[in-house]
């Protein structure tokens, strides 16, 4: 059978194979006057340490070091020999350079003989087998230690098998496995990449299809009583997907976001938290949740939409309020809770947030929101400031920001805070029932000329993405709540008895 080239359309979609495979020749040079008795210690001593073989032989993606979940996983899936694994580990986390390591080495120590890798098309398939065919024949440093991989007659894309006798092949969810044996040898080798789409996840019988197919016709490709080796890569793009009905039968799942539980770089090594701030920039809040942090979260299950519209003049309020939630954290690296701030006004029996702000500062920072807040209004009207002080914050109000308003006031003047003490029920009910029917009547208004400005495109996704599970931030409507709730309380002692919620106060032509 001849030797089947490289696809021109694999080339351009990976950026050119063929200079890739220079460059992987040119990376693993090797010492040609090694001694053989040196360069069999050379090997066991590498064959010992994982991380030190994949450094060795796979330059080209050993870049940085790894994290501790990297060894951890990678320890898992080599010691144990019938392992069923998920890795729903964020972009940027190396899912696919680490399995192919893995696996070629597993395949080189002769613990794996018949690979499947398998991915959500055969052409995908296809192109996540090629670094493990360019690497086996074009890598100076395996061949030198390993032997010649290529085998003629047996090199294709897609399949192919090496003179030691280790078969892989690229399968697209839905083509038959069936028959996949390497002479007697079962696949002992399942590695699921990217077997999940968008497309599909939005068509539940899409997804019940595909998953039949791998629990009747994949799995089962292995030997029942020989060993194995199950792993599949992917993050959460959907709350019903494969890759979480595969971590319902797994021994293992790994689950790992661009960042930690404490809001910190899973892997400093590789993604700075300037990096991880630029991209995420950069995207919706949704597609950040899903896409980095495996939270796929449906848009539209409590705010539809919102309303952006004009904001009236500010001297035509009565007054506004600037309410700020502290999220008591002093670490910008504290990711899972935004400290936020709004300013808002009731006019006409709208509530419009005229601007804020909706991030991860520093204490000082969030003090400083206030004073930009004011000096945004100038004298147009009255400002009310509030800050959310309730039994989970106190005593970090009093303990770290009276003091830090302190020394704010002997810098750029006094501003008077006003905490809000109120005993709060818990957050979807009250951001739920107070501000939905608002917004659904079209009572709740953004500013549309504050449409551009990243904390307000925050809010907006964070009202976009409120379910009663709270499974996304919800920091900025929970903070436009106080601020309604203030406004409600004001327009009451102002207009005792002629205001209510939802209906046009009598006394607004004073406004």
């Amino acid at each position: 059978m001849a030797k089947k080239r490289i696809k021109q359309a694999d080339r351009a979609a990976l950026s050119n194979w063929e200079e890739f495979r220079k460059e992987i020749m040119e990376s693993t040079m090797v010492d040609n006057n090694e001694s053989e008795a040196d360069k069999r210690a050379r090997i066991a001593k590498l064959e010992a340490d994982d991380e030190a073989w994949f450094k060795y032989y796979f330059p080209k993606y050993y870049k940085n070091e790894p994290a501790p979940f990297h060894k951890r996983a990678t320890k898992r899936i080599m010691v144990n020999n019938r392992w069923y694994e998920v890795r729903a580990w964020s972009r940027e986390l190396a899912k696919s350079a680490r399995a192919m390591m893995e696996f070629t080495k597993l395949a080189m120590t002769g613990k794996l003989r018949n690979i499947l890798l398998i991915s959500n098309s055969q052409d995908n398939a296809e192109r996540l087998l090629m670094p493990f065919m360019l690497n086996l024949e074009s890598n100076g440093r395996l061949i030198n230690d390993y032997g010649t991989q290529e085998k003629p007659g047996n090199w294709e894309t897609g399949e192919f098998t090496t003179l030691q006798g280790v078969a892989f092949r690229a399968l697209g969810a839905g083509q038959s496995p069936r028959g996949t044996r390497n002479e007697e040898i079962r696949p002992d080798g399942i590695l699921v990449d990217d077997i999940d789409t968008d497309e599909e996840c939005r068509n539940p019988d899409r997804i019940k299809k595909k998953w039949a197919w791998i629990e009747k016709a994949l799995i089962p490709t292995v030997s029942v009583s020989g060993n194995y080796r199950i792993l599949f890569n992917g993050n959460i793009i959907a709350k019903d997907c494969c890759i979480t009905r595969a971590m319902e039968k797994a021994d293992h799942v790994d689950v790992v976001n661009i960042r930690d539980k404490d809001g910190k770089s899973s892997w400093p090594q590789k993604n700075s938290e300037t990096d991880i701030d630029k991209i995420l920039s950069l995207i919706s809040s949704i597609a950040a949740q899903q896409e980095y942090f495996n939270n796929p979260v449906s848009e539209g299950d409590v705010f539809t939409e919102m309303v952006w519209g004009t904001v009236p003049p500010l001297n035509r309020f009565k007054f506004l309020v600037a309410y700020g939630d502290p999220a008591p954290s002093n670490s910008k690296n504290k990711k899972g809770s935004f400290k936020a701030n709004f300013l808002i006004g009731f006019y006409q029996d709208k509530y419009y947030v005229v601007t804020g702000f909706l991030d991860h500062p520093t204490n000082a920072e969030f003090v400083e929101w206030y004073y930009d807040i004011k000096s945004a209004v100038g004298d147009k009207t009255q400002v009310y400031n509030y800050i959310e002080n309730n039994t989970l914050q106190d005593p970090f109000y009093e303990q770290v920001f009276i003091p830090l308003f302190a020394t704010a006031a002997k810098e750029r003047g006094f501003i008077g805070i006003v905490p809000d003490t109120r005993k709060k029920p818990d957050k979807f009910s009250r951001i739920e029932g107070n501000l939905e029917p608002l917004n659904r009547m079209g009572k709740l208004i953004l500013n549309e000329k504050e449409k551009s400005n990243p904390h307000m495109q925050r809010l907006e996704d964070q009202f976009l993405m409120l379910d009663a599970k709270l499974s996304a931030p919800a920091d900025g409507p929970d903070c436009v709540e106080g601020g309604v709730w203030v406004i409600n309380q004001k327009m009451a002692e102002l207009s005792p008895g002629n205001f209510s919620i939802g209906q046009k106060a009598a006394n607004n032509k004073r406004f």
